[in-house]
C-alpha cells in the first residue's frame, strides 16, 4: 500500500510556523527567567549589592536564544 502524500496547503504551513515561533518565544522567556533566577541566587550567595550575575546570566540567555532563532530562520531559507 502506498502511503498518502502529505498535503501542502498554506493553512497547515501557517499553523506550523505559528507553533514553531510561539515555542521559541516560550523558550526565550523560560531561559531568561531561569538563568536570571540562577544569577539572583548567586548574587545573594555572594552578598553582592548590584545584581551583576543576574544581569549577566539574563543577557547571556537572551543572546543564546537569539542565536537559536537566527539558526531556525536560516534553516528555512
Amino acid at each position: 500500500m502506498d502511503s498518502p502524500e502529505p498535503s501542502h496547503n498554506p493553512k497547515s504551513k501557517q499553523s506550523n510556523n505559528y507553533l514553531k515561533y510561539s515555542s521559541l518565544a516560550i523558550q526565550l522567556l523560560v531561559a531568561i527567567g531561569f538563568f536570571g533566577w540562577l544569577g539572583y541566587i548567586l548574587d545573594q550567595y555572594l552578598q553582592l549589592k548590584f545584581p551583576a550575575f543576574m544581569l549577566l546570566f539574563g543577557f547571556l540567555a537572551f543572546g543564546g536564544m537569539m542565536y537559536q532563532v537566527y539558526r531556525s530562520i536560516q534553516k528555512e531559507s
